[in-house]
């Protein structure tokens, strides 16, 4: 494709995706095709020769668009939200256009500078500490932009497991006799704590470095919240069998329930622990920081004051487009201590001494997109008070669900809603009624209208099946709600008639 042909494929391009939005509410929410669709649908090998362009546009519409769920439709209420913006698209654009891997500041200075001045937003936006600033060069705190919450909790994991090994090489000088041999003996005795509510990511964190993750017990009574008193009796239990605590990844904001742990009770509690890393792993309920009003100060405080890091992801419900996930780091050289390594062909004039300038070194992989790109230009197009409308919009039209769900017999809302998070399910029309078949059945009849709605299932512990709604697509509005709620009716009508 030459200038003029890209000049004009971009034009439709562009005028296709604009039509997309504009058609969106008319569309199925969830793809309705059958597994294994597309390699019936495609030639088994590529082409010998080039494609007339016209001919690879018209397979994208007739094959690939009917394959995707499209997660900004007003109807998409399942999981978390995957916000996307035309400030998004239009960064996406440069980015792609100006393709570069970013891993040394000299690659590229733009890509690092700016990286770190919207790191340095975002953090004053949240209400994090000065500790968290990437420019801040009074200190060695700061950020980077991650793919996702997984990627965080494993760069976290890693940083922390080397920490930690280092204080404990300390301790004992004769792991200087045999370095290897120490550190393989110390390996095993490490672990990782999170709760049973807490994301898959932190064990999977945990199983990719081979160490121990222990999930530790929380409660309905306690809204699903790691209490201070269950962190200290696990710590002394495995500290008595000769373990290393090392690292706790508590959560704002749970997939599940959106639960809070108390990172008040836990920076008391881990005052004696020096060797504990402190994450928050605040992938949904983390930007609810900007929002002055939703920001616990007690939580807010105890994590400015003890904890070491926090990663939220703004390609959920912060209007960013996959992949952006700000964490935040006390002391980026314990990244750096973890993660960096300097073959002559990365060594660069005027490297930073502390290697804290090159994003390699704060991160697993070498090069990735530029991703500050897309969060300068969301946050500049609708700047704090639009960000923090946005969020506080979804919020408000979730307690209309909540408020108008309750109004409804067949339902019962069965934990607090919280943020853009309702949990329901149908109520037993009996005493001796089997409610999660007949919320199995419910979930069945929505599954055979998710052209209309889609909504995710989960079990709650101590309530058991149940639906999760989620609000956070730009686009939905009161009407959106009220088209919810009839489905629903229709669907809890079928079922309980059966």
């Amino acid at each position: 494709m030459d200038l003029e042909a890209f000049r004009r494929a971009g034009h439709a391009a562009v005028d296709q995706i604009c039509e997309y939005y504009a058609t969106l509410d008319t569309r199925p929410v969830a793809a309705q095709v059958e597994r294994g669709y597309l390699a019936r649908a495609l030639p088994d090998a590529a082409p010998a020769s080039g494609e007339s362009w016209d001919a690879i546009e018209r397979d994208f519409a007739q094959h690939i668009l009917p394959g995707m769920t499209h997660w900004q439709h007003p109807m998409f209420f399942g999981f978390f939200p995957s916000n996307a913006t035309y400030e998004g698209i239009l960064a996406d654009m440069y980015t792609s256009a100006l393709t570069n891997p970013g891993f040394n500041w000299n690659a590229s200075p733009a890509v690092t500078e700016l990286e770190f001045v919207v790191l340095d937003w975002l953090a004053k936006m949240m209400g994090l500490s000065s500790a968290f600033y990437s420019n801040d060069l009074s200190h060695g705190g700061g950020g980077v932009l991650l793919g996702g919450a997984s990627e965080a909790a494993l760069t976290v994991a890693i940083a922390a497991r080397e920490r930690a090994l280092r204080a404990l090489a300390e301790q004992h000088p004769e792991s200087a006799a045999d370095p290897v041999g120490w550190r393989a003996s110390m390996l095993p005795k490490l672990v990782m704590y999170g709760t049973t509510q807490t994301h898959s990511i932190a064990a999977k964190a945990a199983m990719m470095l081979g160490l121990r993750f222990r999930a530790l017990d929380v409660s309905r009574d306690d809204a699903y919240a790691l209490r201070g008193a269950s962190l200290r009796d696990a710590i002394a239990e495995d500290t008595a069998r000769g373990r290393i605590p090392f690292l706790l990844v508590a959560t704002y904001g749970t997939t599940n329930s959106c639960a809070i742990d108390r990172l008040d009770e836990i920076a008391e509690v881990t005052r004696s622990s020096p060797l504990l890393w402190l994450h928050v792993d605040a992938a949904y309920g983390g930007v609810t920081w900007s929002l002055p009003e939703d920001r616990p100060k007690a939580l807010a405080d105890a994590f400015n004051a003890r904890f070491d890091s926090l990663s939220t992801n703004l390609h959920k419900w912060g209007l960013v487009q996959m992949e952006c996930s700000p964490t935040f780091v006390r002391d980026r050289r314990d990244l750096a201590n973890a993660l960096s390594m300097t073959p002559d062909i990365l060594k660069s004039k005027g490297m930073d001494p502390d290697a804290l300038n090159d994003l390699r070194n704060l991160q697993i992989v070498l090069g990735r997109r530029f991703r500050a790109l897309k969060v300068w230009f969301v946050l500049r197009s609708y700047g704090t008070h639009g960000f923090q409308e946005h969020l506080r919009r979804s919020i408000a039209l979730a307690q209309l669900f909540a408020e108008r769900l309750g109004t409804m017999p067949a339902f019962e809302i069965v934990n607090p809603p919280r943020w853009g998070l309702v949990m329901f399910r149908l109520r037993a029309p009996t005493p001796d009624a089997d409610v999660d078949a007949l919320n199995h059945a419910l979930n069945d009849a929505l599954l055979a209208r998710n052209a209309e709605l889609f909504l995710s299932p989960t079990v709650l512990p101590g309530v058991g099946y149940c639906e999760r709604l989620v609000v956070g697509a730009p686009a939905t509005t009161e009407a959106h709600i009220d088209r919810t709620l009839h489905i629903l009716q229709e669907c809890a009508d079928a079922v309980l008639k059966n």
